[in-house]
C-alpha cells in the first residue's frame, strides 16, 4: 500500500512538533535534533520536518513511499511515462532512513520522490544532485531535498 510524502523546512523545531503533534493528535514516530517524522493512517501520510543546513522554510518535496518492490517498480514506471526526466538515485541513505529512491520534478518545478524504505538509519544522510531534472528549478539548498543548482552531490551534516 502506497503512502503519500511531505517534508517540510521548518524556523523551530520544537515549536513545530508541538504544533503538528496537536493537529495530528499525535507525537511523531521519529524524532532527532534536526527532524521529525509522523507516520498517519488517518490521513494515510508520511509527514516530515526538518531544520536543517539553511534550508528554506516551507514544503520542501512531496513523494510517493511504498511499502514493497512490485509497487516501487509500478511508481517507477509511472515516473518515466510522466514525460519528465528521472534521476534513479537507487540505494541511499537520506533522513535518517535507508532506502532506494527516484526524483522527478513537474513542470513547474515542485521535486518528487519515490521511495521505498529498508530500515533506520544513524545519520541524515546525502542528497543527490538533481540539476538533469530541471535547470529553471534552482532554489537554495535544503538539506534533504536534492540541489537542483549545484554540479556536485552535497552532504548534509
Amino acid at each position: 500500500m502506497k503512502r503519500f510524502h511531505v517534508h517540510v523546512g521548518v524556523a523551530d523545531l520544537d515549536a513545530s512538533i508541538a504544533f503538528y503533534s496537536g493537529l495530528f493528535g499525535t507525537g511523531p514516530a521519529v524524532t532527532k535534533p534536526d527532524y521529525a517524522k509522523w507516520m498517519l493512517d488517518d490521513p494515510r501520510v508520511n509527514f516530515a520536518i526538518s531544520q536543517k543546513c539553511g534550508a528554506e522554510r516551507g514544503v520542501e518535496h512531496l513523494g510517493i513511499q511504498v511499502e514493497e518492490p512490485t509497487e516501487l517498480a509500478d511508481v517507477y514506471t509511472r515516473l518515466k511515462d510522466a514525460g519528465a526526466p528521472v534521476l534513479e538515485e537507487g540505494a541511499t541513505t537520506c533522513c535518517y532512513a535507508k532506502s532506494e529512491k527516484s526524483w522527478i520534478a513537474d513542470p513547474d518545478g515542485v521535486v518528487w520522490e519515490a521511495f521505498l524504505t529498508h530500515g533506520e538509519s544513524t545519520i541524515y544522510g546525502n542528497s543527490p544532485n538533481l540539476a538533469s531534472l530541471d535547470e529553471s528549478c534552482a532554489q537554495s539548498t535544503p538539506c534533504c531535498v536534492p540541489d537542483m543548482t549545484e554540479p556536485t552531490r552535497s552532504t548534509c551534516s
